[in-house]
C-alpha cells in the first residue's frame, strides 16, 4: 500500500470510530431522555381537599373513600401527604386513588406510606395495569398481619397470586415498591425484595395508583412511576 492510500485508509478509519463513539453516545443520550418519570409529593396541593390529577374509586361495596391532602410533620418529602380517612368498616371494600396519567405497562412504582390506625386492616398498597375499581393488579402491605400480599383483581374479585410474611409496622413510613415487567412482578418491601411472581391475567397496559382496605387510615407520600 502506497503512503496516499495509507492515508486514506487511516483517515476512513478515523472516521468509523467516531461516528461509533458518536452513535453509542447518541443512544445513551436518547435512552436516558426516554426515561419518563412520574412524580407526586402533594405540597403543593390545597390542605383538606382531594389533589387534583386523580380520579377515585372503590372496588367491593361500603363507602367510596375519603382521599384528601393532610399535614404531618413526619412526612418524607416536605410536610403534606395523601391520606385515605374514612373509617367504614365494610370487609370488602378497597378504596382507590388513580392517576389519571401515565398509562404504562412495564414500570417500576413506589410509594411510602404509613398504616395511622384501623381495627379490621390497616393496609397501603399499590395499583398498576389499571384499568376501572374492577380490574387491575395491587400489591399491599399490612399492619395488622404483618404480611405482603400481591393479587390481582378482575371483574372485583381478588386472587392472590404470592405472600410474605415479615414485620409491618403501624405508625412509621415504609417504602412499598413493585417493578413488572410482561408477565413477571417483583415487590419489595423498605428495599428488601419480598416477593417474585409470574402472571397473564393483565398483558395491557394501565394506569397506577394506591388503594387501601376497609377501615384503613393510611397516609402516601412520594408517589413514584417511571416507564421501564
Amino acid at each position: 500500500m502506497n503512503r496516499s492510500l495509507a492515508r486514506i485508509w487511516d483517515a476512513e478509519v478515523l472516521w468509523l470510530f467516531f461516528y461509533l463513539i458518536l452513535g453509542a453516545f447518541t443512544a445513551a443520550g436518547e435512552a436516558e431522555a426516554g426515561m419518563a418519570v412520574w412524580q407526586w409529593n402533594f405540597d403543593t396541593e390545597p390542605v383538606d381537599q382531594a389533589p387534583s390529577g386523580f380520579t377515585f374509586g372503590r372496588t367491593g361495596s361500603g363507602r367510596l373513600g375519603r382521599w384528601v391532602v393532610q399535614n404531618d410533620k413526619d412526612a418524607p418529602s416536605g410536610r403534606q401527604v395523601l391520606a385515605q380517612l374514612d373509617v367504614d368498616n365494610t370487609s370488602y371494600r378497597f378504596p382507590v386513588a388513580v392517576a389519571n396519567e401515565p398509562v404504562l405497562r412495564d414500570l417500576q412504582i413506589s410509594v411510602r406510606c404509613k398504616a395511622v390506625t384501623g381495627t379490621l386492616d390497616q393496609a397501603c398498597g399499590v395499583v398498576f395495569r389499571y384499568t376501572d375499581e374492577n380490574n387491575y393488579y395491587v400489591a399491599r402491605a399490612n399492619a395488622l398481619e404483618d404480611n405482603i400480599r400481591f393479587y390481582y383483581v378482575k371483574s372485583g374479585k381478588r386472587t392472590q397470586l404470592a405472600s410474605w410474611s415479615g414485620r409491618v409496622s403501624s405508625g412509621f413510613w415504609h417504602e412499598l415498591r413493585v417493578e413488572a415487567q410482561g408477565d413477571r412482578f417483583s415487590v419489595f418491601w423498605d428495599g428488601q425484595s419480598v416477593i417474585e411472581a409470574n402472571d397473564k391475567t393483565f398483558p395491557y397496559s394501565g394506569k397506577i395508583g394506591l388503594w387501601t382496605k376497609a377501615d384503613s387510615v393510611t397516609y402516601f407520600d412520594n408517589l413514584s412511576t417511571e416507564a421501564r
